[in-house]
């Protein structure tokens, strides 16, 4: 039996730069975290020849081609396993179809091909999990997403990632001091909506009009450099600035990112003491982040006692195997 434990993330500034009709332009990037909230994967030897998937269902086949779970048919015929296995997947937050904008999908393709690897006795590096991840989910899948999701979930840690011309990846940790880290942690806060959207219509439509949108992400790539700048020049002051400019900007590459309710929570937000924040993911429910600073954390809590308040921290590890039993 092998588990695989793989952290979601949360994206700070530069999301929609890690698309390839933009980053082909030149180059993105995006200032993202792992964070410890979590996807396992349970890879078990089955004692026949059939196939068992399991998760908000479960499947019974003989052939991997007959899987309904898309991502975990790929990823077994990628791999190339064909028969007498049994995936399990659970995690820390809501795994349904719905997005919840903590890159669940991605952490999942990367988990999985972990798992499936280390069941044949395979050690991977995270650049190949992160690399194998995408041409999963983008390549194989046709998902409308780009590559960020992947590579925090693979490397962990509070990175600065580019994306280059080359479809090459640079992922470089941002480095402050463990004050600074310890008081970001401190004055992060997220909130789950409750409501749930699809995120490939909105990312679809967002690939879609990139090209009109080059000027309004080529300035989103700007907070990132600004962001990284920032911190490890350790003034943690201007995160919720950047976030709350990043979200303006963000509403501005597809309909649909926000709405009147989702308005309605961050202003209440706002008004209450945070900074600044942004709905996570591709936009229209899921989470919302928030920095907010210590004093004023009570009264947005208040504000937002309607949703449900889920504390994190920042993760420093990306996937790996915790569990390993012959």
């Amino acid at each position: 039996m092998i588990i695989s434990r793989t952290p979601l993330r949360v994206s700070f500034a530069g999301g929609g730069s890690d698309l390839e009709e933009y980053y082909k332009t030149g180059h993105g990037a995006v200032v993202s975290t792992a964070i410890n909230k979590y996807i396992y994967i349970t890879v078990n030897r089955k004692f026949d020849d059939k196939i068992r998937v399991s998760y908000s269902k479960t499947e019974m086949v003989d052939r991997v081609e007959d899987i309904e779970h898309n991502l975990i048919r790929e990823a077994l015929k990628y791999v190339g396993i064909k028969k007498g296995i049994e995936v399990v997947y659970m995690g820390d937050i809501p795994l349904g179809t719905a997005g919840i904008g903590l890159g669940s999908s991605s952490g999942l393709a990367v988990g999985v091909l972990n798992a499936l690897y280390a069941f044949q006795g395979r050690h991977v590096s995270a650049e190949r999990l992160a690399q194998e991840a995408c041409e999963l989910e983008i390549d194989i899948l046709k998902h409308p997403m780009g590559k960020q999701d992947q590579y925090i979930s693979a490397y962990g840690g509070f990175n600065y990632i580019q994306f280059n011309a080359d479809d090459s990846v640079f992922t470089d940790p941002v480095i402050y001091k463990r004050e600074t880290k310890q008081k970001l942690n401190s004055r992060l806060m997220l909130f789950y909506t409750g409501i749930e959207r699809r995120s490939s219509g909105i990312l679809a439509e967002q690939k879609q009009k990139t090209p009109k949108n080059l000027q309004v992400i080529r300035t989103m790539v700007g907070l990132a450099d600004r962001l990284r700048a920032d911190l490890t020049d350790n003034k943690i002051d201007s995160v919720g600035e950047i976030l709350h400019e990043g979200w303006l900007l963000k509403k501005n590459l597809a309909d649909g990112i926000s709405s009147g309710e989702i308005d309605q929570y961050y202003d209440r937000a706002r008004q209450a003491g945070a900074v600044g924040g942004k709905i996570l993911g591709a936009g229209a429910g899921g989470f919302l982040l928030l920095y907010c600073r210590e004093e004023d954390q009570k009264a947005v809590r208040k504000a937002l006692e309607a949703l449900k308040e889920s504390p994190f921290k920042l993760e420093p590890q990306g996937s790996k195997i915790i569990y390993v039993h012959d």
